[in-house]
């Protein structure tokens, strides 16, 4: 990547009809490479590559050939395959690598291919997202080169017949490129420990012998590192033993619920920066710091299209219909939920990540997530989305002055109707019943949908309050601690029954 990017004022490239940033243009620059690489596999052979390549209009084509894929479908046909050793399945050569994925719904593990050239796609993207902190005020730039404390998963892989497995995080861990090996911590050696609390209590150990600038990883397990060093050396405030501590690089889920908690561990604000690492590729990034979303990486390995998340599209409970709908990035409109479908450079084709954006901005190809296609609550109309549930709690939490850093919700019968049960995770003093109401009152004024079935069908709304511990503790009994596992927001089937199980309900 050029240091300087040079591109054609915008009035010169109008003129010329040559735009010199369109979205649409990288991404079919983005598709044709992806096209070309991929030809002679067994999926590009059935899907036609070549006649794709050859067409007026590839995107279009590409969408015409080849259909539509969920986990289960593109592994039952294509990537079981590649697990048993074939190579030039999906993607060119042997797959030895494996990012084992099991959502925060689902219990059994999702093998999501992983290739070199997904890796250098991911670092490509990261070096922008770098580059990216030039457009922030208020930088100390001479922390830069400081420490990087990434808190991931195990570089400890499993081996199967032919390939390693394991969290994403500890296989990016694990092939980090040597130049940024001065900078990173916790090292190879704790970073190879497989045991999350071994691993905690070395990094805790080793805590005062770094110098720490950035600290990376989901926001649930960064605070409770941070606690733990705080509470090993009696100190006030993380700053106390890392003065330099300036990034929080987080993703994975919403950090507003965290927030409040976080930084009560903090002698001075952090600059936050918000990225969409994915198992399947590095998606999305925020790259200026007053950004409303992160920024699509569309000009790297990753093609995407965006599927309108509605009735038309998916069933009740999640489901993409056959034949869906489906946008390129010049096709979209703010304001509007879409399920997101990527062709990647490890052999995903039109492929559902499960996760739903919302575009806050199309000119700057700029999203936030707004929740996952089956982690929604719909039992009677009421179409209530992650993206819903945090802002309602993040208001009534500030209204109440308490740190909810966890939390989850079910829908459940209730005599003939039905209603919601949420369970929060609070160490503070919470009034449960003033809590709920709050959040009842907030949703019926961010969802239409929501205030007319409070009014039918969707008859009570109940909270409990839990101990942050018990969502840790269930997270554990469930073998997912650290790394890249978080708590789901919406809990059903076998889930939410192994929560009540965990709690002691009937």
């Amino acid at each position: 990547m050029p240091l300087i990017e040079i591109s054609l004022p915008k009035t010169i490239a109008k003129a010329l009809r040559l735009p010199a940033s369109s979205p649409r243009r990288q991404q079919l620059k983005v598709l044709k490479k992806l096209l070309k690489k991929a030809r002679f596999t067994e999926f590009g052979q059935n899907y036609r590559f070549d006649e794709i390549l050859f067409s007026k209009h590839p995107g279009k084509k590409f969408q015409q050939l080849v259909p539509t894929y969920d986990y289960t479908s593109i592994y039952k046909e294509w990537w079981h395959r590649t697990l048993e050793g074939h190579p030039d399945v999906c993607w060119p050569g042997k797959i030895k690598y494996y990012a084992l994925s099991s959502g925060t719904s689902e219990s059994a593990s999702k093998y999501i291919p992983i290739t070199e050239d997904l890796l250098k796609g991911n670092r490509q993207v990261m070096v922008k997202q770098l580059f990216s902190l030039r457009h922030y005020d208020h930088i100390p730039f001479s922390n830069i080169g400081k420490g990087w404390l990434m808190l991931g998963g195990s570089t400890q892989l499993q081996k199967g017949k032919g390939y390693y497995a394991g969290d994403l995080s500890g296989i990016t861990a694990k092939k980090v490129p040597f130049w940024f090996t001065p900078f990173y911590k916790p090292g190879r050696k704790i970073a190879k420990m497989s045991d999350w609390n071994d691993k905690l209590e070395e990094i805790v150990e080793q805590a005062p012998n770094w110098d720490i600038s950035f600290v990376v990883g989901v926001p649930a397990w960064i605070q409770m590192c941070m606690e733990k060093i705080i509470e090993r050396y009696n100190l006030a405030t993380i700053h106390d033993i890392w003065p330099n501590l300036s990034f929080f690089v987080h993703g994975g889920v919403s950090f507003e619920p965290y927030k409040k908690g976080f930084e009560q561990l903090l002698a001075k604000p952090l600059t936050y920066i918000e990225t969409y690492l994915a198992s399947e590729g590095f998606i999305a990034y925020q790259d200026r710091q007053y950004a409303k979303g992160m920024k699509l990486s569309i000009n790297d390995h990753i093609f995407f299209e965006f599927i309108p998340f509605d009735d038309e599209n998916f069933d009740a409970e999640g489901n993409m219909v056959a034949n869906p709908k489906t946008l390129m990035i010049h096709e979209v409109e703010e304001g509007r939920d879409y399920a997101l479908l990527i062709s990647t450079t490890a052999g995903a084709w039109r492929y559902l990540i499960g996760d739903t954006v919302r575009f806050s901005d199309v000119e700057e190809c700029e999203v936030i997530i707004t929740g996952r296609t089956k982690h929604f609550l719909s039992l009677v109309g009421e179409h209530l989305s992650v993206d819903n549930m945090n802002r309602a709690l993040q208001l009534a939490s500030e209204e109440l002055n308490v740190s909810i850093p966890e939390y989850t919700v079910a829908g459940i019968p209730h005599g003939s109707f039905f209603a919601h049960h949420w369970y929060v995770a609070s160490d503070d003093n919470v009034d449960a019943k003033l809590l709920v109401k709050k959040i009842d009152e907030h949703l019926k004024s961010l969802n239409d949908d929501y205030t007319v079935e409070r009014s039918s069908a969707l008859k009570e709304v109940f909270l409990d309050v839990l101990p942050e511990s018990k969502f840790m503790e269930f997270m554990a009994s469930k073998g997912k601690v650290g790394g890249q596992h978080k708590f789901p927001r919406v809990l059903k089937g076998k889930m939410l029954q192994d929560w009540k199980n965990f709690l002691g309900e009937k």
